[in-house]
């Protein structure tokens, strides 16, 4: 998340302080898959302004840079794609994915 200003606080705790609680158990295999092809066509780019982890960077050859291993499992990147085919979401493994409040 970038910006010039200060980041909001909930309930006296700050945005980072919250996203410290925050887990993400990595699985081998993505949950979320991109058709390099198939995004490449894609000129609106809903996942790149939607995902509110940013894990959608749009590259200088046109292409779609994605990490899934911070995401929030929130499937609006799916919801959002207007491109059959292209992006391909499921839950993680058993045991993987985040979680929301460790400890």
């Amino acid at each position: 998340m970038s910006t010039d200003q200060p980041l909001p606080s909930y309930d006296g705790a700050s945005f980072a302080d919250r996203m410290s609680t925050v887990e993400f158990r990595v699985a081998q295999r993505p949950h979320i898959t991109l058709d390099a092809d198939a995004c490449r066509s894609c000129t609106a780019r809903p996942c790149v302004h939607s995902c509110p982890a940013d894990l959608f960077v749009p590259t200088s050859d046109g292409g779609l840079l994605f990490n899934y291993e911070q995401c929030f499992e929130c499937g609006t990147c799916h919801q959002v794609c207007p491109v059959e085919g292209a992006l391909t979401w499921t839950y993680p493994d058993g045991g993987h994915g985040v979680a929301f409040r460790r400890g």
